[in-house]
């Protein structure tokens, strides 16, 4: 767990240098976000918590999540009309999105970041950043349709 560990320990960093309290709650969310690969909804976290936390509301789970949004910690996901999912902001990734269950899943290719070199020295635009989306079907949701 060590590559978590350090994750973490720069996102209390980070915190640290921006202001930012570092409350139980917020350790407790930012840890929870690291391990759990599946970009969780603010209930996911919740609930995921709540027993730790009896008196944390999904209310405060979001302005946390938000806090760690503004602080470039923290990707809010909007896919479609799902509610928003949060992912932790490890290096450049991208998603592939299951359009049957909306499973998404991380995919790293080093190489796109040239994309935004170019786009910049083509439009002189000061690029932020980029998402890239791919759209499937995942494993299960394929082989549950072979079957019948």
């Amino acid at each position: 767990m060590s590559h978590d560990h350090n994750h973490l320990k720069e996102a209390l960093d980070t915190l640290k240098q921006t202001g930012v309290r570092i409350t139980p709650q917020r350790h407790a969310i930012l840890e929870f976000l690291i391990q759990s690969m599946a970009h969780p909804t603010a209930d996911d976290i919740y609930k995921a918590l709540e027993g730790k936390f009896p008196n944390m509301s999904v209310a405060t789970v979001y302005n946390n999540l938000r806090v760690f949004r503004e602080v470039g910690l923290v990707k809010e996901l909007t896919y479609g009309d799902a509610s928003s999912r949060f992912d932790f902001v490890t290096t450049e990734h991208y998603h592939v999105i299951c359009e049957s269950c909306g499973k998404i899943v991380d995919f790293h290719y080093p190489g796109l970041d040239e994309v935004e070199q170019l786009a910049s020295h083509v439009t002189g635009f000061k690029i932020s950043h980029h998402r890239m989306e791919i759209y499937g079907e995942c494993p299960e949701c394929h082989s549950n349709k072979e079957i019948h």
